[in-house]
């Protein structure tokens, strides 16, 4: 099934889990929870007060090498939009992409989807855990705070 064929399939609307695909185009599918929910709207509202410019998407859609894979928030430049618009999924990754890291998430998945947004042109990834820490990489590794959200705290 392409992205289009799966978001548009009347079976799989108002699952309460978040659907991604792998390389293969088989549908992954990860349970939600209501902190995982909040998390994803306070850390889109935190980067939209020190961004004075540009948008947030929540649940972001990304084409991979490995499928796509969805930003659980990602934040986009005003000339991102411009040349890309709200196309799904995105072909080239968003400035920011934040992955909230879920229970179920294993580290080595948030690693992988980590270089997959780097891969596809993201300047920033951010992994949120569950006590709301924020790591920042970029793709030079590890960054100490972010340089395009530098007052950034959720």
């Amino acid at each position: 099934m392409t992205w289009d064929e799966i978001i548009n399939n009347p079976l799989l609307q108002d699952l309460p889990f978040k659907i991604e695909t792998n390389k293969f185009g088989q549908i992954l599918m990860s349970p939600a929870s209501n902190k995982h929910g909040n998390t994803q709207f306070r850390t889109g509202r935190a980067i939209d007060r020190v961004k004075k410019s540009g948008e947030v998407i929540t649940e972001c859609s990304i084409q991979t090498s490995d499928g796509v894979k969805v930003a659980d928030v990602a934040w986009v430049s005003d000339e991102f939009l411009e040349e890309h618009g709200m196309v799904t999924p995105y072909q080239k990754a968003p400035e920011i992409c934040v992955e909230v890291v879920s229970p179920s998430n294993k580290e080595e998945e948030i690693k992988h989807k980590v270089e997959l947004y780097l891969a596809k042109g993201a300047l920033e990834v951010w992994v949120v855990d569950d006590q709301k820490k924020v790591t920042f990489h970029s793709h030079t590794g590890k960054l100490k705070k972010s340089k395009l959200a530098p007052k950034f705290k959720i």
